[in-house]
């Protein structure tokens, strides 16, 4: 087992800026939004549409979508600085927000920023632990049927998703996990397919279309405005992706300018995207109507044919073990920097440890790495086990990361950048955009919080 002092690639996988060469292309950059977009969120559209109705559930989606595009162009345009295509690169959101905003607002966003992707690991662990205790609940009416209570827990399935992170997280950056991504997209449009078939399927077998203009009924005034507001929350958390789109523009080479293949492939995203959110939300109401679970495959609405389920929720898993990795590394990114800088001398962070493998390449071991990113990963595991409820925990995910980090810093960032004048009717025209953003977004998160209170409290 040899050591050395530090990672050292190749020369040639550099840059003349010092960071490792960008290969990527259109099609990767479209595999990481695809990827970090259609995950679990997709799955609460469902009883998103119920809880808003007929009218109002496409609109808000179709709505959100517009919002996300403006958001991911005004972003993708402050990747270099102060010229987005002859500028200086910013590789991540927060070096953005700091050379376009100052300090002050950079901890700001730094802090909601590793919050909101924290947040997003603990959403990944309850969905992946959801989706597998599914499979076994599926086989169990199957082989049992429908009315026995097959009734599984989720903590044993948390822990194997926790064991396989641990194990992917040694992945050493973002720019080496291409492939990963380019598997889950895949995996994404094979469930969103599967669940939008079983929702026509099963509006065809009822042989008429469920559902109401105004969503479930409610004993209550009051109730229905906590359902509809955090159904906006589950809406807002399965679109915008702007918290880690830098770091997805940071793989792209160039020319042709990033600024301009990252719009092309937020658009081509974005439409596709809202094409299967739109299937799955809509079919899934039309399917079930009052009784839309809360999670489209694995509330059971779904019992045959089981396999098909089966498949669908393994697609899931394979799905978000990549996305968990990308909304991961950036944070890993950081936290690792942050104790390089501070002890720039220690071995511990230095040394890496080169270990053969049998048929593969050796593997190089760095004990900071290994430590910070095992810490993370099982921190994220616990939360999931404490609060394991899935459509509060992705309302109030959504709802806290939609207005600062996908409309807030972009818009401003924009203005500033774009030397745009107070006053003027462009800039106007921006602050009320963010002001009704940030309306949505204050009731999304009081409703889901106050969801996630009920859920864990009763």
């Amino acid at each position: 087992m040899a050591v050395q002092k530090s990672i050292e690639p190749a020369d040639d996988s550099y840059d003349d800026d010092g960071h490792q060469k960008r290969t990527g292309t259109f099609w990767t950059c479209l595999a990481h939004i695809i990827t970090a977009v259609i995950g679990s969120g997709v799955l609460s559209l469902a009883w998103s549409t119920a809880q808003l109705g007929w009218i109002v559930a496409p609109i808000s989606m179709l709505c959100f979508a517009i919002v996300t595009y403006v958001s991911a162009s005004l972003l993708s345009d402050c990747y270099r600085s102060p010229h987005p295509v002859t500028g200086t690169r910013n590789y991540s959101y927060i070096d953005a927000v700091r050379v376009n905003l100052g300090s002050k607002q950079t901890w700001v966003c730094g802090l909601l920023q590793y919050i909101s992707m924290y947040g997003t690991g603990v959403a990944y662990v309850i969905t992946t632990a959801t989706c597998l205790s599914a499979i076994q609940r599926s086989n169990c009416f199957h082989k049992e049927g429908h009315k026995v209570p097959c009734e599984y827990g989720n903590t044993f399935y948390m822990l194997i998703f926790g064991a396989v992170q641990i194990l992917l997280s040694q992945i050493p950056n973002f720019h080496d996990m291409e492939w990963l991504s380019i598997v889950a997209a895949i995996m994404s449009f094979l469930y969103s397919s599967i669940g939008f078939g079983l929702g026509l399927t099963k509006v065809l077998e009822n042989g008429w279309i469920k559902g109401s203009l105004g969503g479930i009924p409610t004993t209550t005034k009051a109730k229905k405005v906590w359902l509809v507001s955090q159904a906006l929350g589950d809406i807002a958390f399965a679109y915008p992706y702007s918290l880690i789109l830098i770091e997805i523009q940071d793989t792209i080479k160039s020319p042709p300018a990033e600024n301009k293949i990252m719009k092309k492939a937020s658009r081509s995203a974005i439409f596709i995207t809202t094409f299967f959110y739109l299937c799955c939300g809509c079919f899934g109401y039309a399917a079930f109507g009052n009784q839309t679970p809360g999670n489209l495959l694995t509330g059971f609405g779904f019992y045959e044919p089981y396999w098909l389920v089966d498949f669908a929720n393994a697609c899931i898993v394979v799905h978000l073990v990549g996305g968990y990795q990308v909304y991961s590394q950036p944070v890993f990114a950081f936290l690792e920097g942050w104790v390089a800088k501070k002890y720039p001398d220690s071995c511990f962070v230095k040394n890496t440890y080169n270990l053969p493998l049998p048929f593969l390449p050796a593997f190089s071991l760095n004990l900071l790495k290994l430590c910070v990113r095992t810490a993370y990963v099982i921190s994220t595991t616990v939360i999931g086990m404490v609060f394991p409820y899935f459509n509060q925990i992705l309302g109030v995910l959504g709802a806290l990361n939609f207005w600062p980090l996908a409309i807030y810093f972009p818009v401003e960032m924009y203005i500033v950048q774009s030397k745009i004048g107070r006053w003027t009717r462009k800039w106007v025209h921006f602050q009320i955009f963010s002001v009704i953003c940030l309306m949505v977004s204050l009731l999304a998160l009081i409703g889901s919080i106050q969801g996630l209170v009920t859920a864990k409290f009763g």
